[in-house]
């Protein structure tokens, strides 16, 4: 396999890199269970990025449809991620992840 020479993709993929780690600083450090959120939406973000970038390096398309796949389940997370929050906020007035084992009750 022949080596990549676009330099476009050793931009995409440091930015991507850089999102992603800022993702996953976001998850680490913060108990807010919006930030989390957020910080997993960046995080898939940064894959596709990466995906699209391999795919047009590779002339190859399935990279690109991936992507649809993950921004579906990014859909899907936000809604779950959004009833979550707003049970929380209903039952408990806050929206830390601290106090989300009080809802099993």
């Amino acid at each position: 396999m022949a080596p990549i020479t676009d330099p476009f993709i050793e931009q995409a993929l440091l930015t991507a890199a850089a999102i992603f780690t800022i993702g996953l600083l976001g998850i680490l450090l913060r108990r807010n269970l919006i930030v989390i959120l957020m910080s997993i939406e960046l995080m898939l973000t940064a894959v596709n990025i990466t995906l699209v970038s391999f795919a047009r390096a590779n002339n190859d398309i399935n990279g690109q449809l991936m992507v649809f796949f993950i921004i579906t389940v990014a859909a899907a997370e936000g809604g779950i991620g959004l009833g979550l929050l707003i049970a929380l906020f209903r039952n408990l007035k806050e929206v830390g992840t601290a106090k989300l084992n009080e809802l099993k009750e």
